[in-house]
């Protein structure tokens, strides 16, 4: 296993820069499994489903700014998404013009495959990569992580 890159007593802000280097690594490989394993979709159509998944319908423009794109680039993507069956856009009932994009059970289940095939992936790494002191090191590790960042215990203080 490589040693950090961090001194022996690390800093806060020596550590925080070892995670964000970390976390863009990893995005970047699931960038690249997604287009190794699944060529029909790509990482900007496979970011639209997830957003769908957690807040269901939206219309295109806003689906575009949650994604930092133009209406434009959102358009072409939920036509393709559309066209494979993954979305299917109808009248919002509310807004006279506007159109919700909603995610179909096979755009669910490409999401699901994606993910699976992601997480197959992930673990042959850490199979590959880990012996079973370094996975326990790891888990020990996230656990730490989890109770900073994911169960809300961390403070904003300042923000």
């Amino acid at each position: 296993m490589q040693d950090l890159l961090v001194p022996t007593r690390p800093t806060p802000e020596a550590l925080a820069e070892e995670l964000r280097e970390i976390t863009v690594a990893l995005r970047r490989y699931a960038r690249a499994e997604v287009v190794e394993d699944d060529a029909t979709l790509t990482y900007p159509q496979l970011a639209v489903l997830k957003r769908l998944e957690a807040e269901g319908p939206a219309a295109s423009a806003d689906l575009a700014r949650g994604e930092s794109m133009t209406p434009q680039s959102m358009g072409v993507l939920v036509v393709a998404l559309e066209a494979a069956g993954y979305v299917r856009r109808r009248d919002d009932a509310g807004h006279g013009r506007r159109r919700l994009v909603s995610m179909t059970a096979a755009g669910r289940r490409a999401l699901a495959d994606n993910r699976a095939a992601l997480l197959r992936s992930t673990a042959k790494v850490v199979a590959e990569q880990f012996d079973a002191k370094e996975r326990q090191t790891l888990a020990d590790a996230f656990a730490l992580l989890r109770r900073a960042f994911l169960r809300g215990q961390h403070s904003r203080r300042g923000a």
